[in-house]
């Protein structure tokens, strides 16, 4: 089975952080390539041959002769800034004879889970036709985008609510560590963070202040460009007091790392205590890591995977800026999240095989060489500022980085 995978960046591509900053290699997000891995990782099989490919300037004729499937993760893509690159999928399924399966996609709304009638309903109706003509379904990430697509006219015989591809990296296998013992102020926590979101301000910097193991483990290329160039993307959101400047408390002590392939990241969060945040794919990996995990849901699309896996989360507000790390584990609950994973892992494999792809926990089927060969690709250590990897001719270098990205364009996918 020769399958193309839609990725910002193969799995097993090992790349510097100017290099993935230049060429966008996580799609705005690292989280981007926690879900596109697990879906390369489940079709990995003895039988399978795996090419991944962004999807962009393709020839659908090449795709055609070359490959017997496409596979085609994705996040929050039925979102107004991400209608123009919907459309060119479209486009390209159009002209594919090919099967295509489209797996983890999600609306992005509001908390309510209220989506507003708009222009971009037309662009999504129309990708998720074609998606159709060419698979039995189409799988979504929750109920609040099942309800969504029911308004357009697609029902539940052609929809699956599947959940996020990056919580079944390991199949039906989900252990978490630690989670009836509590932390306390001294516990090494990691804190994850959407720095556009004001209500987060003053969490991060009293938690810097009352928490002197905790770590601000980012994601977002824009954060990873401040630690290289030393300067805030002018053109993003930029809150009074939050982590958007060097000057903040936790780039100051040098408690901010940033990963940049998810191997790393599970190894960075494997010695913590606890995680919590706003970044659903910051706290998912820290489960997969086996690390317990609240999310700190504000829209639709952090909402219905935390709801839809049973991650105990809370909803954001200005009201939580005294919220409290200790308090939010003592409260959390992760018997569900475990002990339903493997039932919500079965609705995973029967929406696969339905589709016609073969995964690794099918019976007669076994795992590739896909770990072993991810276990042997040295891949760069956590990024930090001041780091020896930006110590020699540091200001000539950031001005030469700063020139250079800002020729590149980036958009990111994933919250």
């Amino acid at each position: 089975m020769r399958i193309l995978l839609r990725a910002h960046k193969n799995p097993f591509r090992v790349a510097s952080a100017f290099r993935t900053l230049s060429g966008d290699l996580i799609g705005g997000n690292v989280g981007n390539l926690v879900f596109s891995q697990a879906v390369c990782r489940l079709l990995s099989t003895s039988e399978s041959q795996i090419d991944t490919s962004k999807l962009r300037g393709l020839s659908p004729n090449q795709v055609n002769a070359k490959y017997d499937q496409v596979v085609i993760p994705l996040a929050n893509a039925f979102r107004p800034s991400f209608a123009d690159e919907l459309a060119e999928l479209t486009n390209l399924i159009a002209c594919l004879d090919i099967p295509v399966v489209v797996v983890g996609c999600g609306v992005q709304a509001p908390l309510s889970g209220q989506v507003a009638p708009s222009s971009l309903d037309e662009t999504v109706a129309g990708f998720v036709s074609v998606v159709l003509e060419h698979s039995a379904t189409i799988g979504v990430r929750g109920e609040i985008t099942a309800a969504y697509l029911k308004r357009l006219g697609f029902g539940d015989d052609a929809v699956d609510v599947v959940g996020c591809p990056s919580m079944f990296m390991y199949g039906p296998q989900l252990s978490l560590t630690q989670t009836g013992r509590g932390i306390t102020r001294e516990s090494r926590v990691s804190l994850n963070v959407s720095p556009y979101r004001p209500e987060m301000a003053a969490v991060c910097l009293d938690h810097a202040d009352r928490y002197p193991n905790l770590v601000y483990t980012a994601q977002d290329r824009t954060t990873l460009e401040l630690m290289i160039t030393g300067e805030w993307d002018s053109r993003v959101r930029r809150p009074p007091g939050s982590l958007t400047s060097l000057e903040h408390p936790l780039f100051r002590q040098n408690r901010v790392r940033f990963c940049l392939d998810p191997t790393t990241w599970m190894e960075h969060l494997r010695s913590f205590e606890f995680s919590f945040g706003t970044r659903i794919h910051g706290n998912i990996t820290a489960l997969l890591a086996g690390v317990p995990a609240v999310v700190l849901a504000h829209d639709s699309r952090t909402l219905e995977l935390a709801q839809y896996h049973q991650i105990p989360h809370r909803a954001l507000s200005r009201d939580h800026a005294n919220m409290d790390a200790v308090e939010l584990f003592s409260h959390a609950d992760w018997t569900q999240t475990v002990s339903g994973h493997a039932e919500r892992w079965s609705r995973m494999a029967t929406f696969l095989e339905r589709n016609g792809l073969r995964h690794i926990d099918q019976p007669g089927q076994a795992l590739g060489g896909f770990d072993d060969r991810l276990g042997r690709t040295h891949f760069p250590t956590p990024i930090q500022v001041g780091g020896t990897w930006l110590s020699r001719r540091e200001a000539t270098l950031r001005r030469w980085m700063k020139a250079t990205l800002a020729r590149t364009d980036h958009t990111t996918e994933e919250g």
